[in-house]
């Protein structure tokens, strides 16, 4: 059974296998129909053993595509393209959801070179597109923006690498940096921002930017698109409400702040005496997170960064109450 890699790690992994003098294929899924085990631009690298990195589906389903590139069963040039869970006889076999279908882009790899090239933009922060022309397997690098989705057409197919989704931290303490590690894990791009000179790491975070501006300037920098969630962690109410002040004026997806019922309360009524809506107050989730019972950092850090997921995918509405019924 393959298992699951984010892209980053997939594309880690193939660039070692190509060193080593590795034959690979890239696997995409470019189109799903009904219920699908995994989402378009999923990705999957396979090696001529039978080794895979990364998943398309549950598992059988990379079985079946093991065993035909083993066998040089894929076709004679590509890229290629296979359909999956046709008629219900073929999706019962392959362990497909009733009425799953699957159309996946193969593509032989043949240098780690571009590979390398879209890893280094990854790691710098950048949005990249990586776009292959369906006829000649051309494969063409692009700037991207954090609204840009999964493409596929008759021509081109077109996924957008790097972190689309951005999570700025208000306060460099113990929570943030189990938020962070969370956040990573779930292709965020992190930006903590603590102006406090007293709060200086000792050991930075890798994969995490720091900044030291005041936070509605680091709001005001980093809080600009609908792909980003900030979340106040200092419980210090000159820091945290300087933030939130901005970020509840912001196109921020998800606005949340660390503290018990009571103090939330009086947040939201020093926020209220600050010019701001009754609408732009209820977009505040605090006290941040889920209700799981937490009580712990990993176990805080859990519950938030649960709460923006189900946020990000539209699991529930904006208040606590109704995420975590969703």
């Amino acid at each position: 059974m393959p298992r699951y890699s984010t892209d980053r790690e997939v594309l880690e992994t193939a660039i070692r296998w190509l060193t080593q003098g590795r034959r690979l294929a890239l696997v995409t899924v470019a189109r799903t129909w009904g219920s699908s085990p995994r989402p378009v631009g999923a990705l999957m690298v396979m090696r001529d053993d039978g080794t895979c990195s990364g998943s398309v589906s549950g598992g059988c389903v990379e079985e079946d595509l093991l065993m035909r590139y083993r066998a040089h069963q894929l076709g004679d040039s590509f890229p290629t393209l296979i359909d999956y869970g046709i008629d219900r006889e073929e999706a019962t076999r392959l362990g497909l959801p009733c009425g799953g279908r699957l159309e996946l882009l193969v593509e032989q790899l043949d240098s780690a070179a571009p590979l390398k090239r879209l890893l280094d933009k990854i790691k710098a922060g950048q949005l990249v597109t990586r776009r292959v022309c369906m006829a000649s397997g051309e494969v063409s690098l692009h700037a991207a923006a954090p609204a840009d989705e999964f493409d596929y057409t008759s021509d081109n197919l077109a996924k957008v690498f790097g972190p689309r989704w951005q999570l700025l931290l208000i306060g460099d303490g113990h929570l943030a940096r189990y938020v962070a590690q969370l956040a990573l894990l779930l292709d965020y791009r992190v930006i903590i921002c603590d102006p406090r000179e007293d709060y200086e790491p000792d050991e930075p975070m890798e994969g995490v930017e720091r900044v030291r501006v005041m936070p509605d300037e680091a709001v005001e920098a980093y809080a600009t698109h609908p792909r980003c969630a900030v979340v106040a962690l200092t419980h210090d109410p000159k820091l945290d409400d300087m933030a939130l002040l901005d970020a509840l004026q912001s196109p921020a997806f998800y606005i949340g702040a660390l503290g018990s019922r009571r103090n939330s309360d009086l947040r939201r009524e020093r926020l209220g005496t600050l010019g701001l809506t009754p609408q732009q107050l209820q977009r505040l989730h605090a006290p941040v997170g889920l209700p799981i019972g937490s009580r712990s950092p990993p176990e805080i850090a859990v519950s938030i960064m649960a709460e923006i997921t189900a946020l990000r995918h539209q699991a529930g509405q904006t208040s606590q109450r109704d995420v975590s019924a969703a």
